[in-house]
């Protein structure tokens, strides 16, 4: 049996090693290293892919979020909901922008934002939601969109984890995470479902006005070379980082089959077990599993980890404090005990290897040993 990893990207790359290399080799001849036609080329392909009428490529996933947010011509002080349980970048950018992060509960089954939490913590001074699609999964869209409709508010997509997922709206339209919501956001870090051999990332919009706001602000807040009308940054993806990322893209339909095939494994093995609860799933969104998550009842969750690693089988611990326990966040509206579902599953939850190569072989040894450690 070949070694469990958490992501093998050594035998992904293997497979498609010859459109790699071939790419990588024509930009470094080309010497179009900053700009260049691969990532035009890349934008267009990812623009047909997800159906988003523009995709501004940029250097990283927490650019992505910095710099839709300084598109929408917020205010210091303006806040902004996100969920409490969610890597650290979905505040980040916005606390470093002067807003005021707004943090609210998820719900237990999906571990995604809470509509109902949401719909609480709106105020006069609200003027964006950040839903996170955790995992692999879309929020639950339908009803986030019509909170922002009454309320006049913006949508600002996390798809960081969700690229591929799609989501079916009551009247049958089918939109992918990222496209839903005024802007959308997605990172191409190596151990994403489309991940690149360094950082990238990249925005979507339908908007042609934030659309060129925002690749302005991308480019040093300027619409004409040397010309700076605002405050900008400078964040772009590298031509081998998009020539990469463009020879991935016509298989990524195919590592989410092998994911999704996967977690139907772990699903069946782990079914009916009083240990064990398998992810739950938002009902409108298909899964794409960035993560498979298990949440575990009833056994020391820390102690399971580490049985697990002296089998050979890595797991990890997404996320193991919620941002209103964050130091760096602590503020005087939360306390410990607000959020509870946020802090029910950082102490219960637990990620299983998860990746493209994953074969039944690996699958059946993972799903053995995690099922006698929960029984011991």
């Amino acid at each position: 049996m070949r070694k469990i990893q958490m992501v093998d990207l050594q035998t992904q790359y293997q497979h498609i090693k010859s459109e790699i290399d071939r790419g990588i080799a024509e930009v470094i001849e080309s010497t179009a290293f900053i700009k260049g036609p691969k990532v035009a080329e890349f934008q267009q392909h990812l623009e047909q892919y997800t159906g988003a009428k523009h995709v501004i490529p940029v250097g990283n996933g927490t650019d992505a979020l910095q710099i839709a947010l300084m598109s929408l011509g917020l205010k210091p002080g303006d806040e902004v909901i996100t969920p409490t349980f969610t890597f650290i970048a979905t505040a980040e950018v916005v606390a470093l922008l002067g807003l005021t992060p707004v943090v609210v509960d998820v719900d237990w089954e999906t571990m995604n934002i809470s509509v109902d939490g949401i719909r609480k913590a709106i105020t006069p001074k609200t003027k964006a939601i950040v839903p996170v699609h955790l995992f692999g999964q879309c929020a639950n869209m339908e009803a986030i969109m019509s909170l922002a409709h009454e309320h006049q508010l913006y949508v600002v997509e996390d798809a960081c984890q969700a690229i591929g997922a799609k989501y079916t709206f009551a009247d049958g339209s089918v939109k992918q995470a990222g496209t839903i919501g005024n802007i959308g956001c997605t990172s191409f870090f190596p151990s994403k479902n489309l991940g690149c051999y360094g950082d990238g990332g990249a925005i979507f919009t339908n908007d042609d006005t934030l659309a060129e706001r925002m690749k302005a602000v991308a480019n040093h807040g300027c619409f004409v070379r040397y010309h700076h009308d605002f405050v900008g940054v400078n964040s772009r993806l590298d031509s081998i980082q998009a020539a990469i990322l463009d020879a991935k893209l016509p298989h990524l339909n195919e590592y989410i089959a092998a994911r999704q095939h996967a977690a139907a494994y772990y699903d069946k093995a782990f079914a009916g077990n009083p240990h064990i609860l398998i992810p739950g799933h938002e009902a409108n969104s298909t899964h794409v599993y960035h993560q498979y998550t298990l949440r575990l009842q009833d056994v020391n969750r820390d102690e399971v980890k580490a049985e697990l690693a002296n089998r050979n089988i890595p797991a990890m611990i997404y996320y193991p404090i919620p941002l209103h326990l964050q130091k760096a966040y602590q503020d005087p509206r939360y306390k410990k005990g607000d959020f509870p579902v946020a802090e029910r599953l950082m102490n219960c939850v637990l990620s299983l290897p998860m990746h493209t190569e994953l074969d039944n072989e690996q699958l059946e040894y993972i799903t053995q040993n995690v099922i006698e450690t929960v029984n011991r």
